[in-house]
């Protein structure tokens, strides 16, 4: 009669368990930790149109700070807050050395043009940046690579985030040199979430039909050759 193993402890079997580590989205502080950090440029906006470009800085600066200390407190990745607060910085110091407050967006205008750049880069060169994003984030890694028609997925992914950031220059330039600092502001913020909501769309869309893609192409490899089981499998 065979000795009967000791049962395992719950809490000894949780432990041997290999501990999940948290993708780059989560620690970025997931989609609410990305909305803070855009939460300053939204007040510097409000506050420049209704005062100054003096006082709208130091309110940007401050509710920076306060998300930074209230994430913090709560002990949240600071990582959304001190991107925002260094954005920030960056901003007040274009603005203090121009002395106009529409050089509170010359960064982001910029900014624009360079991802542009990089995302268009990426396409050319068979690395799809919104693959290569989405991959990172989510840990899920590059297989679809292997497959032309995955890629292709991200490709389109990754034409519309150039067309967005493209888009976001091209107008935002504009308005800069015509110092038209009222809507420059509102194409800011008309051209921030919103576009970028659409180029998400489109990324979540490449990623399930790559997923899709992927499957089918992993049932094929592992179907039976001719259709049939081997019965001494």
């Amino acid at each position: 009669m065979s000795e009967q193993q000791p049962a395992v402890p719950a809490d000894e079997a949780q432990q041997d368990k290999p501990e999940k580590q948290p993708t780059l989205l989560e620690q970025m502080g997931g989609i609410a930790g990305l909305i803070y950090s855009s939460v300053p440029v939204v007040v510097f906006v409000v506050v420049n149109a209704i005062f100054d470009w003096q006082p709208a800085i130091w309110s940007a600066v401050g509710v920076a700070v306060a998300i930074a200390v209230l994430r913090l407190v709560r002990k949240q990745p600071l990582q959304p807050a001190i991107s925002g607060l260094f954005g920030i910085a960056i901003a007040a110091f274009i603005v203090v050395r121009t002395g106009s407050a529409k050089g509170f967006f010359l960064f982001g205008i910029w900014t624009s043009l360079i991802y542009c750049g990089v995302f268009l880069v990426s396409a050319l060169v068979r690395w799809p940046l919104a693959g290569v994003i989405w991959s990172t984030l989510n840990g899920t890694g590059f297989r679809w690579r292997s497959d032309r028609k995955a890629t292709l997925y991200y490709d389109v992914a990754t034409l519309v985030w150039i067309l967005v950031f493209g888009s976001k220059f091209v107008v935002q330039n504009w308005l800069y040199d015509q110092d038209y600092v009222g809507l420059l502001g509102v194409a800011r913020i008309a051209m921030g979430y919103p576009l970028t909501a659409v180029a998400i769309a489109v990324t979540v869309w490449a990623v399930r039909k790559a997923d899709k893609r992927l499957a089918a192409l992993e049932e094929e490899r592992a179907a039976p050759v001719g259709g049939v089981a081997d019965p001494t499998s």
